[in-house]
C-alpha cells in the first residue's frame, strides 16, 4: 500500500471438547499445545480499513508459539496487489508478518497486558523505484480486557521504521479499539472496531505533509459465527474517511486506459472462513 497493511479482518474462535472413558476415575485433560495454527478465507483483505487486494479475494494463514511464561513468537502471511498495482513489472504478491512480544495477566484475571515488536515484509522482485521500502517495522503495547460477554482490547502501534513506503515517515502510530459481544445464541459474537492511522513526516520535496494527505479513522462492525472444531465465518462492513486531496484518492487503485480510480478506503462487505488448528 501507499501506506497500508493488516488488520483483525476475521476472528477465530477455537473450541476444545473432552469425552469421558469407561473407567471409574476421569482421564486427565489432554494438554493443550502451545503451537496454534490459522488459516482463513476472505473476500477482501482489508488492512486497518483499506484494501490490499483491489477488492479482490485474500487466503491467509500462519502459527503462532506461546510458552506459559507469557513469551509468544508467530507468522502471518497474505496475498496483496498494492505494491505491483502501482508499480508495473514489479512482482510483489505477498505480505509476511513476523512477530514476538510477552503477553500475561498482570492486572487480574481476564487482563492480559501484551507488548512486542511487529515486521512487515513484502518480497518483490523486478523494477522496484520506489525510494522508500514498504517493509514497515512497529512496536505495539495492548491491554486485553474480559467483562462477562465483553471482551476486548485497546492498542497503540508505534513505527519506529518508515511507515508502509511513506518518505520520512518514522514516528506513525495506529491507536485503536476493538469489542466483540458474546450474544450467548447460536454461538454468535458481535464484533466492533475503530482506529487511527496518523502517518508522520513530509515526503521530500512535497508541500503537503503525509497527514493531510494519508491520515484517516477506520471503524467495522460485524458478527462472528463459532460452528466448533475451531472453524468460524465473520461478516462485516468496514469502512474508513481516507482523505482527497486536488480531487484525487489517498488511496486509489492504479489509474487504468477508461476506467476512474476508485477509493481503496471505501466502504464495503468482508466475508470470512477461518479454521484453526
Amino acid at each position: 500500500m501507499n501506506t497500508f497493511k493488516k488488520t483483525t479482518l476475521a476472528l477465530a474462535i477455537s473450541a476444545l471438547a473432552g469425552g469421558a472413558m469407561a473407567q471409574s476415575a476421569p482421564a486427565p485433560a489432554p494438554e493443550t499445545s502451545p503451537i496454534t495454527a490459522n488459516v482463513t478465507l476472505v473476500n477482501d483483505y482489508r488492512f486497518r480499513g483499506i484494501s490490499q487486494t483491489n477488492f479482490k479475494p485474500a487466503i491467509q494463514g500462519g502459527f503462532d508459539y506461546a510458552h506459559e511464561s507469557g513469551v509468544y513468537v508467530g507468522n502471518w502471511n497474505s496475498n496483496i496487489s498494492w505494491i505491483s498495482d502501482g508499480q508495473p513489472g514489479v512482482s510483489a504478491p505477498l505480505e509476511m508478518n513476523f512477530y514476538g512480544g510477552f503477553k500475561k495477566e498482570l492486572i487480574a484475571k481476564g487482563f492480559a497486558s501484551d507488548i512486542g515488536v511487529l515486521q512487515y515484509y513484502y518480497p518483490t522482485s523486478g523494477a522496484f523505484t520506489s525510494i522508500v521500502s514498504p517493509n514497515t517495522t512497529e512496536i505495539y503495547a495492548a491491554q486485553n480486557f474480559t467483562l462477562g460477554p465483553v471482551a476486548g482490547f485497546v492498542k497503540f502501534s508505534y513505527a519506529v521504521t518508515n511507515a508502509f513506503g511513506n518518505a520520512n515517515s518514522s514516528g506513525s502510530y495506529y491507536p485503536d479499539l476493538t469489542v466483540n459481544y458474546d450474544t450467548g445464541i447460536w454461538g454468535i459474537t458481535a464484533n466492533g472496531h475503530i482506529g487511527y492511522q496518523y502517518i508522520a513526516g513530509t515526503a521530500n520535496g512535497a508541500t503537503v505533509s503525509n497527514s493531510t494527505l494519508y491520515s484517516y479513522t477506520d471503524w467495522k462492525l460485524g458478527f462472528t459465527k463459532d460452528f466448533g472444531g475451531g472453524l468460524s465465518a465473520a461478516i462485516a462492513y468496514v469502512g474508513t474517511n481516507a482523505a482527497t486531496y486536488n480531487g484525487a484518492y489517498s488511496y486509489a487503485t492504479p489509474a487504468s486506459s477508461g476506467l476512474p480510480q476508485k477509493n481503496l478506503g471505501r466502504a464495503g462487505a468482508l466475508v470470512s472462513l477461518t479454521k484453526t488448528f
